[in-house]
């Protein structure tokens, strides 16, 4: 890593000039490989077919690159939350975009850095939209009335507005705070006693490598299916899921790219994906006595947010 690192400086110092001037966009990685990758051959790619030369890129890893500040492209774009927070403590001469992070990182990344959402320093979240997995419940199970929740310190403004767009639909929400030194498991057993689904929010407080067999275990025991928030844990053994990948991620970041190279300002507030995927753990499903097709529900829920 130190030898690398060495090798890109030395990089810079002899490029410093026209091969660096030419970036146009500069995207920041967290890691190689794995969904960082996906993203940026997405973002990179889609670039480059709107018309965006491959030159005009510079694509760089967080740990390798202490200089982003230095440079003067038109836009910067993190992908991953150590990107953003990289780029957050940089002098910036440029708008970011921080992309494949969740909304609660990127708020804590503000927070830290003292700045404020603008439309010099967006973000294109990785988690999904309340409204839409509310919207999924409805459709995939239809006959639910009681939704459960789980959550934590990092958890209580979405949970305010869960509440809000639960009342709006007609649907009851049954809410438990986690919080230190509070155990995990009564609460999961006052919640999944007043729920017909357990509502999975992206709260480490709660939802981790840790606890998410057990939640799943019991959830499944009594019969309490389990939205959650990636196909880890509909594999694990949740119901559903609705998420991004770092695919469409990439694709609409590059999208976000073209416009504001074009004139559009970013948008001034965070924004979450257009685009999404459901999955369905169809043994979990048959056990409840459902049949859900995850294509299916997929198009249905984008034809419902497509209405005016």
């Amino acid at each position: 890593m130190r030898l690398r690192y060495l090798i890109l400086i030395a990089w810079l110092a002899l490029y410093t000039g026209p091969a660096l001037a030419a970036a146009t966009v500069v995207v920041v990685s967290s890691e190689r490989g794995g969904a960082y990758s996906e993203a940026a051959e997405a973002l990179l790619g889609e670039l480059e077919r709107e018309g965006l030369p491959r030159q005009e890129v510079l694509h760089v890893v967080a740990t390798e690159w202490s200089a982003a500040g230095a440079l003067s492209p038109r836009l910067f774009v993190a992908l991953g939350t150590q990107a953003a927070d990289v780029l957050a403590r940089s002098e910036l001469r440029a708008p970011m975009l921080a992309t494949l992070l969740p909304r609660a990182s990127f708020e804590h990344i503000l927070r830290l850095s003292g700045r404020k959402p603008s439309s010099q320093f967006s973000a294109l979240c990785l988690d999904q939209p309340l409204s839409r997995q509310l919207e999924l419940a409805r459709l995939a199970l239809p006959g639910v009335n009681r939704i459960g929740v789980l959550w934590g310190p990092q958890s209580s403004e979405p949970v305010l507005a869960l509440k809000a767009l639960a009342d709006a639909k007609g649907l009851q929400l049954a809410d438990v705070e986690v919080a230190p030194p509070q155990p995990l498991f009564p609460a999961l057993r006052r919640v999944l006693a007043q729920a017909d689904l357990l509502l999975a929010l992206p709260d480490p407080q709660v939802y981790s490598s840790a606890s998410i067999q057990n939640i799943l275990l019991t959830s499944f025991r009594v019969k309490v299916p389990v939205m959650a928030f990636s196909p880890a844990y509909v594999r694990a053994g949740a119901l559903l899921a609705v998420y991004v990948t770092p695919a469409q991620i990439g694709f609409q970041a590059a999208a976000m790219a073209h416009d504001f190279l074009q004139g559009k300002a970013l948008p001034a507030a965070p924004i979450y994906s257009s685009d999404f995927q459901v999955a369905v753990n169809e043994h979990v499903a048959r056990s409840l006595g459902l049949a859900l097709d995850a294509e299916l529900l997929r198009q249905r829920l984008r034809r419902s947010e497509a209405k005016p």
